[in-house]
C-alpha cells in the first residue's frame, strides 16, 4: 500500500498554490489550512515554516533548481515547481533528513499530480541533496546577494540606498528579512497591562511582549479585545504620536488609512485617558469593520468612516493629532509578508508615491496649527519616505519637520534619512522597518 501524503506538507502545498493562483496572503491562508488538516502544536509549526520559509526563499531555491534541471524552470508545471521548492526548503534550510524530505515530496507529487512528475521530482531533489546551501550558492551565484538572500535585485538596490552610508549592513538586513517573525502582543493602556500578557517584555515599547509560544487567541486579554497582536515597530508609531506635544486643545484625533486597526486601537486607548477620541478613516468596508472591532466601543473611538482618505470627510484644520500610516510597498515587513517581495515591482513605486503625496497633503489639510501629524510607512525606501516628506514640505510653506526621535528616546541607532525622522530596522531593532516623520503646521 502506498503511503499517504503527510498532512503538514499537504497544507503547505495548498498554501503555496493559493498564493500563486489566487494572490492569497500566506498569513491569512495558513490558519485555515492548519484547521482543515487538524494540525496543532509542532505539526502546525512545521507546516507554517515550510510554507512561509519556502515562499521567502524561493528565489534562492529557483537558482539551485535551475542548476539541477535540463529545461527552463518556466516550463516545469506550476504544481510540480511548488513541490520542488518545498523539497528544496526541507533539504537546504530545515532539519529534515534527506530521505524524509525527498520521499514525502515525491509522495505528495505522485498523489497531487501523477507518477511521471513524481519520478522527475525524485531525480531533481536527489541532485539538490548532493550539496548544502553554501556550496550551491558558491556554484550558482557567487557573491550575488539577491540570490543568496532571495530578494529581487531591484529590492536589494533600494534597500542599499536606504541604508545610506551604512550599506555594509545590507547582508544583515537581507538575512533578517528571512527570519521567521516573532509574535508580539500589545496591552492597550487603560484596558490591559503588560503583566497580563505571557511573554518577554519588548525592548522599546512599554506595552509589548514577545510571545514565548502558543496561540495568541488563547490569551484572555486578546480574546476580550483589551490587547492585540502588533509588531513592536507599529506600536512605536502610535506611541510617538501620542507622546508629541500639541499646543492648546487635544481632543480630536484622526487616523487616516486606519485599517486593519492595530494603531487605531492603541491610539483610542491612549486618547480615552486624555478625554480625546479617534476618528478612523478607511476606504474598504471589511477593513473599516476591522478597525471598529480592534478599537472597540468606548470613549476613545469617535467612529470609523468608510471613505477615500485622499478626500477625507473631515473639516479643514479640525484635527489636533493625525496619523497617516500610508499604503506602501511593504518592503519593511518582508518577514511577516513573505509573498510581498515577489508581488511588488519597481514600477509600483510611481503609483504608490503619488498616492502617498496625495494622502499626506490631505493629512496636512485636516491638521490644525499647533497640532501634530505623524507620517509613517512600513518601508524604508527613500522614494516613499524622505522624498515624500521633502516634497510635502516644499509644497506647504507653513509646514515644518519636528523631531520624532525625541519621542522615542529608548530606541538607539534609529536616525532616519531626514533630520529628526526615525527609521527602524529588523536587523538593528528586531521590528519591521517603519519610517516615522513628525510634522507640524505653523
Amino acid at each position: 500500500m502506498r503511503k499517504g501524503v503527510d498532512p503538514a506538507r499537504l497544507a503547505a502545498f495548498e498554501v503555496l498554490k493559493a498564493v500563486r493562483v489566487d494572490d492569497g496572503y500566506t498569513n491569512l491562508l495558513l490558519p485555515a489550512a492548519l484547521a482543515r488538516h487538524g494540525l496543532t502544536g509542532r505539526d502546525a509549526a512545521f507546516a507554517t515554516e515550510l510554507a512561509s520559509g519556502t515562499i521567502r526563499r524561493q528565489g534562492t531555491y529557483d537558482a539551485v533548481l535551475a542548476a539541477c534541471i535540463d529545461r527552463p524552470l518556466r516550463k516545469v508545471e506550476a504544481k510540480v515547481h511548488d513541490a520542488l521548492r518545498l523539497g528544496a526548503h526541507q533539504l537546504l534550510a530545515m532539519r529534515v533528513p534527506t530521505h524524509a524530505a525527498i520521499d514525502t515530496t515525491v509522495t505528495l507529487v505522485r498523489q497531487q499530480v501523477n507518477q511521471g512528475a513524481a519520478g522527475f521530482c525524485n531525480a531533481v531533489l536527489r541532485k539538490v541533496a548532493t550539496q548544502d546551501l553554501d556550496a550551491w550558492l558558491a556554484q550558482v551565484a557567487p557573491g550575488d546577494l539577491a540570490v543568496a538572500h532571495s530578494h529581487p535585485a531591484w529590492v536589494v538596490d533600494r534597500l542599499r540606498s536606504a541604508l545610506g552610508g551604512r550599506a555594509d549592513e545590507l547582508p544583515d538586513l537581507l538575512a533578517a528579512d528571512n527570519d521567521p517573525p516573532r509574535v508580539t502582543l500589545v496591552a492597550r493602556p487603560g484596558r490591559a497591562t503588560r503583566e497580563e500578557l505571557p511573554g518577554t517584555p519588548t525592548a522599546y515599547s512599554p506595552y509589548g511582549v514577545v510571545l514565548d509560544g502558543g496561540d495568541p487567541a488563547s490569551v484572555p486579554a486578546i480574546a476580550e479585545g483589551r490587547a492585540g497582536v502588533q509588531d513592536e515597530g507599529s506600536q512605536l508609531v502610535a506611541l510617538a504620536l501620542v507622546a508629541a506635544p500639541v499646543s492648546g486643545r487635544d481632543e480630536r484625533w484622526v487616523d487616516l488609512c486606519a485599517g486593519p486597526g492595530g494603531k487605531a486601537a492603541l491610539l483610542a486607548a491612549s486618547a480615552a485617558s486624555r478625554g480625546a477620541a479617534v476618528t478612523g478613516v478607511e476606504l474598504h468596508h471589511h477593513r473599516a469593520r476591522l478597525v471598529a472591532r480592534a478599537a472597540g466601543a468606548g470613549p476613545g473611538l469617535a467612529g470609523v468612516v468608510q471613505a477615500d482618505a485622499t478626500q477625507a470627510p473631515i473639516a479643514d484644520g479640525s484635527a489636533d493629532r493625525v496619523l497617516l500610516d500610508a499604503p506602501c510597498t511593504g518592503l519593511g515587513a518582508l518577514r511577516r509578508r513573505p509573498e510581498a517581495r515577489w508581488r511588488r515591482t519597481a514600477a509600483d513605486l510611481g503609483e504608490l508615491v503619488a498616492l502617498q503625496r496625495a494622502l499626506l497633503a490631505e493629512a496636512v489639510r485636516v491638521l490644525r496649527p499647533g497640532g501634530a501629524l505623524l507620517y509613517a510607512t512600513c518601508s524604508p525606501v527613500l522614494a516613499e519616505t524622505a522624498e515624500v516628506v521633502a516634497a510635502t514640505l516644499d509644497a506647504h510653506p507653513g509646514l515644518r519637520l519636528d523631531d520624532a526621535r525625541a519621542h522615542l528616546p529608548a530606541v538607539p541607532d534609529a536616525d532616519g534619512p531626514l533630520p529628526g525622522t526615525v527609521q527602524l530596522w529588523p536587523h538593528r531593532h528586531g521590528t519591521d522597518a517603519m519610517f516615522l516623520a513628525l510634522l507640524r503646521r505653523e
